[in-house]
């Protein structure tokens, strides 16, 4: 745990610290586009946050490799370097559409092409476990169009979340925690050695977020854009393909006493490639209903509106900084709901204790609607918003009597209410 400890403070410090510099980058470069109808900041706000994440990662990549409890994942696997050369990849599409804002077909395009490149080196799903079923194989085709539609899905997904002040990066690095929680207990619980890539991801992931959050919560100095969205998206995906694609649940079977154990110990990762992503289900449902929505409307499914769920917690009246805290609390609700369900899946207490928050979560949702409203006596200690509205006594209107000086069109009024006089027009020339 202490080298994961390390490589995540290390790539959190260099995300953290090249932010600044990044910052005054983006604005000489010019990367302050100016400020959309759908936009929520009301200044702006250079992006280009992605180059210092990017950073992170390589520099967190490189200290682990020198790790002596970490470096045999790279010359075990070629995972690594498959994450690498795949995020490198989105990344400068990224930047280029920070600057330049290129088309939304040729992103997608870019987004298959990085998701190609980590297939061909290796990081891929190779098999599905299927409850009831066991392990299914799948062939090298089946195998390449389920991972480039999951990394393509997890990468927009996490873009079109991306529309506050530290949103994408806190959800982002909630999944990524809880996706760490759950590689490691494979990995030291159960000895699959398999599920140590997939640990470093998360702990690379959530290092990189981290970093970036400082910068980024309300109100945001600097913007991520899509080198820093579809980064941490890409990142999230390959961190999925590999523990539930590459971890053979046939290896567990000694650990867990049966391939049935096996295969529900799986339980809170193969559900989201069957769902197909449970761990991000905000930014999933987000996508789903946007997709919905625009091609309601006649309208292009890349085509940016208004109508995301951040934005629409703002209209029912939250502000900025509790509209992000309630995306927190829900994805932190389904992330680590899954995960407590995957250890104590025979506690009636843990599906309680999730419907319960479930209930504090509604009621988040609904706070605008109810308002308290704090005693007479009490006002005096309590924030504006709660203290009762007094009626508005309208001011007496009280009649002065102007005191008149003579000028060129008119009077003019010292000390009282001056009288409308009839103006006379300039004389030509004047």
């Amino acid at each position: 745990m202490r080298d994961y400890l390390l490589t995540l403070c290390v790539t959190a410090a260099v995300t953290y610290l090249l932010t600044g510099p990044v910052r005054k980058f983006a604005i000489v470069a010019g990367a302050m586009p100016a400020i959309r109808a759908r936009d929520v900041h009301r200044e702006p706000t250079p992006r280009l946050g992605g180059i210092a994440m990017f950073l992170g990662l390589c520099a967190g990549l490189i200290v682990a490799d020198h790790l002596p409890n970490l470096s045999f994942v790279f010359e075990r696997s070629n995972e690594p370097r498959a994450l690498i050369s795949g995020a490198a990849l989105i990344w400068l599409i990224g930047v280029l559409d920070d600057k330049f804002e290129i088309d939304a077909l040729i992103k997608l395009g870019g987004q298959m092409i990085a998701a190609g490149a980590m297939v061909l080196q290796g990081l891929t799903i190779l098999w599905l476990p299927i409850p009831g079923v066991g392990t299914v194989s799948l062939t090298q085709w089946q195998g390449t169009l389920l991972t480039v539609a999951l990394v393509v899905i997890t990468i927009n997904a996490v873009n079109f979340v991306d529309g506050l002040d530290g949103l994408a990066a806190g959800m982002v690095c909630i999944a990524a925690t809880a996706f760490f929680l759950y590689a490691y207990r494979l990995w030291y619980g159960y000895g699959a050695d398999a599920a140590a890539p997939a640990t470093l991801f998360g702990a690379l992931l959530m290092g990189m977020c981290l970093g970036f959050l400082p910068h980024n919560i309300h109100p945001a100095r600097i913007f991520m854009g899509d080198s820093g969205s579809m980064l941490i998206g890409f990142v999230l995906a390959a961190s999925a393909v590999s523990i539930t694609g590459q971890l053979d649940v046939e290896a567990l079977n000694e650990g867990l006493g049966g391939a049935r154990n096996a295969t529900h110990a799986m339980l809170p990762v193969f559900i989201p490639l069957l769902m197909p992503f449970t761990i991000i289900a905000i930014p999933i449902a987000d996508l789903v209903l946007a997709i919905v929505r625009r091609t309601w409307r006649g309208q292009s499914p890349f085509a940016a509106d208004r109508g995301h769920l951040h934005h629409r917690l703002l209209e029912i009246g939250h502000s900025h900084s509790r509209a992000v805290l309630i995306m927190y609390f829900w994805s932190a609700l389904i992330a680590f709901g899954m995960l407590t369900y995957s250890v104590h899946s025979a506690s009636m207490w843990v599906l309680l204790g999730i419907v319960g928050l479930s209930a504090v979560g509604l009621g988040l949702l609904l706070l605008p609607r109810f308002t308290p409203r704090a005693p007479r006596w009490a006002e005096r200690f309590v924030p504006p918003r709660y203290r009762r509205r007094r009626a508005a006594v309208p001011p007496v209107a009280v009649e002065t009597v102007p005191e008149w000086t003579p000028s060129l069109n008119g009077a003019t009024a010292i000390g009282g209410r001056a009288r409308e006089t009839e103006q006379r027009p300039a004389r030509a020339g004047r």
